[in-house]
């Protein structure tokens, strides 16, 4: 008589397959798209040819079907309307802490190029690693000719 289980994704018991001793989910096509669904967030997370294979698949995919993005949002404005919603959020959030950014500009004129010591003020609330303020630009002099 074959082994019976619960499911581990709709938690329905079934018989296991004797093909396949360690079956854990049943073959209900839900129960199977989660299964799939879970082995590819593994594969994807540990194997960086199947990850990239897939970057490129979607990007050939989005390539074929540029307009795909404007039709959906087009046609799921409950969709469009939560997505600007949450924008918001994050927006109102992230406002009043810093944001670092390499290429931001300051409003400030560079320093030219040169030996410096850097005294570093914090690098609390900064969005971007290594990544500091410096509140002291001291050039040192070269005397290296």
């Amino acid at each position: 008589m074959p082994a019976r289980r619960r499911c581990a994704a709709c938690g329905a018991v079934f018989k296991v397959s004797a093909h396949v001793p360690d079956q854990s989910y049943c073959s209900a096509d839900a129960c199977q798209r989660e299964r799939r669904k879970l082995w590819q967030r593994v594969r994807r997370a540990e194997d960086p040819d199947y990850r990239d294979n897939q970057a490129r698949a979607q990007e050939a995919w989005l390539a074929r079907n540029p307009d795909y993005w404007r039709i959906y949002r087009e046609r799921h404005p409950e969709y469009t309307e939560r997505n600007r919603s949450r924008q918001r959020d994050r927006s109102r959030e992230r406002r009043g802490s810093h944001i670092a950014e390499t290429d931001a500009p300051t409003g400030q004129v560079m320093p030219i190029s040169g030996r410096y010591r850097l005294t570093v003020l914090s690098s609390d609330g900064l969005a971007k690693m290594n990544t500091s303020i410096v509140v002291e630009l001291v050039r040192i002099e070269d005397d290296r000719h």
